[in-house]
Parts: structure tokens; sequence; C-alpha cells
């Protein structure tokens, strides 16, 4: 059971747009550019979009298969930006001049793609929720798949880098967290994650250890590398932790996507939970940390990117 301050933030200001968009482009997937702005996926306009540190937004969508839905998207080590379609079934590729190129030889039909990332050895890496499978996607666009050794149906959501150089994935729908090595070796942990708790997303923690959200248990998970479990409450009930990442401060910081907060929690499990400033439904999404001590999400129904620093202060910027 962890510590919970609630804190609201009536007293900050929030800078809008004078009008908001009448139905949202559905911002996703958000992560820092090699170019020092901050990139994020439109899912319902089809395109790639980066954002600066004042909020200027520039759109990508020449390329992109119409209907396809962008959904996460990461840098990748040849200085691209790299995006899953995940109705689209296909890999993406952004140049910084705005080429786009979309690789699908190799994937398996139907695969749902959920979650992309840069992995240690020069590939990208990416989740295949309905197949139940790991993918891996060369610079080249050469595709391999991983599937032996997920639990059939447990529909591996998000992946990321840990601490010992292994790509870790949630598994949303088999409550386990997946470890996959570099060359295709599965390991599944479920003991000690509550059954039904859905793990949603997952970062590398400043103790070494692998943070986790659990969606529907409304709690903070934090595993060893050796597969051993802590789970911490969340204050706000039902308020359905979505997206994790590590923080300049030391902490990781997580959105709230049914409560429309940004939590923060300590290594020792102390949460910290920001109520006010934000409009209520606005379904955070994904969350990223930048070097200067700002934190940048997603407000998939109400169509705007969000920047919070560790001491609370909150702007929003509207997508056009």
């Amino acid at each position: 059971m962890s510590m919970v301050d609630l804190i609201a933030l009536t007293s900050i200001a929030i800078t809008l747009a004078a009008s908001s968009v009448q139905k949202s482009v559905g911002p996703s997937g958000i992560c820092n550019g090699p170019d020092h702005a901050i990139w994020f996926a439109e899912r319902y306009a089809d395109r790639i979009a980066r954002i600066t540190r004042d909020g200027a937004i520039t759109e990508f969508s020449k390329g992109i298969t119409p209907g396809s839905e962008p959904s996460d998207v990461s840098s990748g080590p040849d200085g691209n930006m790299w995006f899953v379609e995940e109705r689209g079934n296909r890999i993406g590729r952004l140049t910084p001049n705005g080429v786009v190129t979309e690789f699908s030889a190799g994937i398996s039909s139907g695969a749902e793609i959920t979650s992309i990332t840069d992995g240690p050895d020069g590939a990208m890496w990416f989740t295949e929720a309905s197949r139940d499978r790991i993918g891996r996607i060369t610079m080249h666009g050469s595709v391999t798949e991983f599937s032996n050794g997920i639990t059939a149906g447990s529909q591996p959501e998000r992946i990321s880098e840990g601490p010992d150089h292994n790509l870790w994935f949630t598994e949303r729908r088999g409550d386990r967290i997946g470890r996959i090595t570099m060359s295709g070796v599965i390991t599944e942990f479920g003991r000690g994650i509550s059954p039904h708790s859905e793990p949603s997303d997952l970062s590398r923690g400043p103790d070494g250890a692998i943070w986790f959200t659990e969606f529907a248990g409304n709690r903070i998970g934090r595993m060893s590398l050796d597969g051993s479990v802590s789970e911490f409450n969340v204050g706000t009930a039902d308020s359905g932790p979505a997206s994790i990442t590590i923080a300049a401060d030391g902490n990781l910081w997580f959105t709230e996507a049914k409560a429309s907060r940004i939590g923060s929690i300590t290594p020792s499990g102390k949460i910290t939970e920001f109520a006010g400033g934000l409009a209520s439904a606005s379904e955070l999404g994904d969350i990223t940390a930048t070097h200067d001590g700002f934190l940048w999400f997603t407000e998939t129904r109400s169509g705007r990117i969000g920047r919070i620093d560790v001491r609370g202060h909150l702007k929003e910027f509207p997508v056009r």
C-alpha cells in the first residue's frame, strides 16, 4: 500500500487556443525525437506530428495509407522516426524531411501492432497484440517475428528496453510481463501480479527494476529483474493508470486515463497525483520525459498535447 498525496492544482493557469478541435485526431504514442522536438501519432487523422518546446506543431501525412491508424512512434538509430500502423498492419518510417516508407512484408496478417521501440541491437522491436508475437524490423525493413514462449491470448501491448539490455513487454490479457533477449528467447513473469489487472505500459526505473501500470487493477507495479513483484495502489479509484516513464527527478510519472490525472511514484512507492488543471474526460494516453525536467503527454479524447514539469506546472497545446 502506497502513501498517497492528492494535490489540487487549482491555481495553475492553463494556456489554450481560442477554439479547440471539433473532433479529436487521437494524439497518442509520444516520444523524444533526434531533433530535440517531441513526436507523436495522430491516430484518427493518419498523421505523424512533431511539437516544439514552445508548442509549434508540424504534421506529416503524405505516404501514410488512409485508415491505417498510426498509434505509436519511436526514434530510430538511423535518425528517422518509426511508427506502427495498428489497423494498416504495417511499420512506417519517416525521415526528417517528411518522406514516409511503409513496410508490411513479413508481418502476420491481422497483427494489430500496438507499440514500437528501438532495441540495443540497432533494430526496431514491436508488439503484435492479436497474434501474440514480438516483431523485429531492421533499418532496411527485414522483419522477424517471435512467438515461442508467449501465452496464447495474452495480447502483448507495450515494449521497452530494460536496464539489462533486453526488451520487456506487457501482456495485457495475460496479466504478465515478458522479457525477450536479442536472440529471441522469451520468458514470462506473472507471479505476484494481481489477476485481471491488465498490465498496460512499462518503463525501466531508476532502481534497476521494471515499473508498469495496471490499467484495470488501479495499481503501479514494480518488477525486479528476477521477476519479484510489488504493487502500489493509486489513490483515485478506477483511475486507469495507462502510460509510465522515468523522469529527470528520479521518479516514475504516469497517466491516469479514466481520471484525467497525472501521477508520480518514487522508487519507495510514494504516489502523488495532480488532480486539477486538466479537462475532465480528456482521456490521457502516453507520456514521455525530457532532460530539461518536463513531461509531455497525449490527451486522446480532447485532442491536446499536455506538458507538466516535476513541480506540477501544466500547459496544454491543442492539435490542429
